[in-house]
């Protein structure tokens, strides 16, 4: 910690004395001599993906958390500590904001800053093709709430994962932090996910044992363990957050007062019924060159609708399909390949009344 600070500290200059400790500290951190690791075989190795899809608004005033509750479909993240305690490690929360029918707008990660003397303030990662849209839709709600809207470009977003699969799920070897305008937590979504990094550094600097990965890399992780990120896995006005598994992915409280959209998404739960469900697939088979298109219809072997393609890459993505049938023999046809087989799956990391 005390690194990370002398470190934000030292003058921009290149070449004299502070620009030299800047450096010889961003080494130490990078070899984990920063003590970011509890590891204590040395620390785990980090493949880092800076996510330029992505894009961070931040909302804040005194107004700002009843202003989002009534937004999300989750409870804001944990609030800083009380005055004159140590600050708390850094907490984030993933919600959806939905039409008044009920369907999913924005897929958002929540972070929350610390507070110390000014008022509460978030921020919200979105998918940077909705960045306008996104603030638009929150200056309509804003009326004369005591809010701030305005979106941060200097701040960056990395995910952090593994490099071996294998840890994914396991005890990661990262310590959460909230510093500056530097965040490392963990993905709220599901431990698959690792860790999120919000910084205006080198992202690599700030994780020991870092190394940068591959951006495909990163996306087709996602799509074998099930989790959609964005307006092409979740079109606008179009995916229903429950059947986009929000609740599997701890992105919607069902005691949490109203909110734009509530009714249905309450309804549905509450009825107990989701017959259709985002669902990780593979597809067998030469792919045509522009790739599979989304909506695709997911047939049976004798014909039936089973469901629809999402969105993918490669051989691996997403299909919103009826969860009856799954198990049985699944293709997509195109008009490039003809018959394509489709397997689908049930991540591990679902609840077990679901497998």
């Amino acid at each position: 910690m005390a690194a990370a600070a002398l470190l934000r500290g030292a003058a921009p200059g290149r070449g004299g004395p502070a620009w030299r400790l800047r450096a010889a500290l961003r080494r130490r951190l990078a070899h984990g001599s920063g003590r970011h690791c509890d590891d204590p075989a040395g620390g785990a190795s980090w493949a880092c993906f800076p996510l330029g899809e992505r894009a961070l608004v931040r909302v804040r005033g005194p107004d700002s958390a009843p202003f989002l509750l009534g937004l999300l479909t989750n409870e804001l993240p944990l609030p800083a500590s009380a005055a004159g305690a140590a600050p708390p490690p850094a907490r984030a929360g993933y919600a959806h904001f939905l039409n008044v029918q009920g369907r999913t707008l924005y897929d958002v990660l929540l972070y929350r800053l610390p507070e110390h003397d000014e008022a509460p303030a978030f921020l919200l990662e979105c998918d940077r093709e909705v960045l306008g849209a996104l603030q638009r839709h929150l200056a309509l709600y804003k009326i004369r709430r005591k809010v701030t809207v305005e979106p941060r470009p200097e701040l960056r977003v990395w995910a952090v994962l593994p490099r071996a699969p294998e840890e994914a799920g396991g005890a990661a070897p990262l310590r959460e932090q909230a510093e500056g305008a530097t965040i490392l937590t963990r993905d709220p979504r599901t431990a698959r996910m690792g860790w999120r990094l919000l910084t205006q550094d080198e992202g690599l600097a700030l994780v020991p044992g870092g190394r940068l990965g591959d951006l495909r890399d990163y996306h087709r992780h996602r799509y074998q363990h099930g989790v959609p990120e964005g307006i092409h896995d979740l079109p606008p006005g179009v995916a229903l957050p429950l059947e986009s598994n929000l609740a599997f992915m701890n992105g919607v409280s069902f005691t949490k007062g109203c909110y734009i959209g509530q009714e249905l998404t309450a309804r549905t739960h509450h009825v107990g019924v989701i017959r259709k469900r985002l669902f990780p697939v593979r597809i067998s088979g030469p792919l045509p060159a522009g790739g599979i298109t989304p909506g695709t219809s997911v047939l049976t072997e004798s014909g039936q609708a089973a469901g629809k393609y999402r969105a993918g890459q490669g051989d691996v993505g997403l299909a919103l399909l009826r969860s009856e049938k799954i198990k049985g023999p699944l293709h997509i046809r195109t008009s490039e390949s003809g018959q394509l087989a489709l397997t689908a799956s049930v991540p591990d990391w679902w609840p077990t009344a679901t497998k």
